[in-house]
């Protein structure tokens, strides 16, 4: 056993090397330094008015802070009215893991309810809606197409429509916010991980992304849409944003952030993306990648969690993406990178198994696997994405409340 765990940590050591290996553009462009931002929920004198004497619900997690005080805990202290916690996938703690199931229950420190929106109700009822006169969302993103806050949010924003309730963004930064890239989604592969015709990475905080919503009218009930956003001071999209808290389980670290909308679409895959170790979204590999590559982790099952991670126990084979910030930064530079996926297509042995049912899904069209499976490069697939990026880009200029990336 000894001998064996001298030689993963060798492999492990000796993997931080792959990064040289790789493609990596020499001409970064590097971001503005983040330390002034203020995100929304911190300015708490543009909002607080609107909630004398209402009875408010929040749609939060874990990340839904104002400082080191919870946002629920803040607005308690300063009297508001608070009746309820609606909370998406992962839960009030942000420690369920994705697509696990989401119960409501009571918060023992408060004794408010707590509503699940993830699983069969992903969306307020007119019942859960019956006692609230506003609802505020505060939930820190990371940019993605299919991370699924923004769907969370598109639902409570027709539930509040539906309903005739005030729905209130505190917006925060998008540490993702600084590039377009991506195919656009395809209305015929709509799900919860990708709702509306917009690429992967779409570069718009939520306030922003609920602007285009209800302008562009790809949300039910615009017009009875009673909406706020607060903004954040200090923002631009040229801005480099370090989350404070961990978004969801398998967002650990601000790397993985940076790599996550490319890394992701392994999820489609046979291929692990490092769940079950301490750098999920910054590794992949599969078992029988041994011999082609030099890195190699082993996932094991998470103490609490009620799911074991794939290939879990065995030893997979891959590339480390990114080690730290800097190496994702200029590895992504700004924008989707492919060549992951199609090296690890390349090197799978059984060609027809590697992709399953959700690749589509993530990737929002079926041309994406085609065109990997007909051997097209990097380059060449990119391109086909670009008259559809353009049309979007036009779309998004429209609804930016901060300046943009040049």
């Amino acid at each position: 056993m000894y001998r064996r765990n001298i030689y993963i940590i060798v492999l492990l050591v000796l993997g931080f090397v792959c990064l040289t290996t790789d493609d990596a553009d020499a001409a970064y462009k590097p971001l503005k330094n983040e330390d002034s931002v203020v995100p929304g929920a911190w300015r708490m004198p543009e909002y607080m008015p609107l909630l004398k004497g209402k009875k408010v619900a929040l749609l939060i997690n874990q990340t839904s802070m104002i400082g080191k005080t919870s946002l629920l805990d803040t607005l308690l202290s300063s009297g508001v009215k608070v009746v309820k916690v609606f909370v998406p996938e992962h839960g009030f703690r942000g420690t369920e893991e994705a697509g696990a199931t989401v119960e409501s229950n009571v918060d023992s420190a408060t004794g408010l309810p707590i509503v699940s929106l993830y699983g069969n109700n992903k969306k307020p009822t007119a019942d859960q809606l019956k006692d609230v006169d506003v609802l505020i969302y505060d939930l820190q993103d990371v940019g993605a197409r299919f991370y699924t806050y923004i769907s969370t949010m598109q639902y409570a924003m027709e539930a509040c429509a539906e309903n005739k309730k005030q729905f209130i963004i505190l917006d925060r930064p998008n540490p993702n916010g600084h590039y377009v890239d991506g195919p656009v989604l395809k209305k015929e592969l709509a799900s919860f991980v990708g709702m509306q015709p917009v690429p992967i990475v779409y570069g718009m905080t939520v306030g922003e992304y609920a602007k285009m919503l209800i302008g562009e009218k790809w949300v039910k009930g615009t017009e009875k849409m009673n909406i706020k956003v607060i903004k954040c001071a200090n923002y631009d999209h040229s801005t480099l944003y370090t989350l404070p808290d961990r978004p969801s389980p398998n967002l650990k670290s601000q790397a993985a952030i940076l790599c996550y909308p490319s890394i992701c679409l392994f999820e489609g895959t046979v291929v692990s993306v490092g769940r079950g170790t301490s750098m999920p979204f910054q590794v992949w590999g599969h078992p029988l990648f041994g011999g082609k590559t030099i890195y190699a982790f082993r996932p094991v099952p998470v103490w609490g969690h009620k799911t074991e991670p794939l290939y879990a126990y065995q030893d997979c084979f891959g590339q480390l993406a990114a080690a730290n910030v800097d190496e994702a930064l200029k590895m992504m530079n700004h924008r989707i990178r492919l060549f992951w996926l199609i090296r690890a297509y390349e090197w799978y042995p059984y060609k027809d198994k590697f992709f399953n049912d959700f690749f589509d899904k993530l990737a929002g069209t079926k041309e994406l696997r085609k065109q990997v499976e007909q051997g097209m490069t990097e380059d060449q697939i990119v391109a086909t994405w670009q008259k559809d990026l353009a049309a979007f880009k036009k779309i998004r200029k429209k609804y930016l409340l901060y300046a943009d990336f040049e």
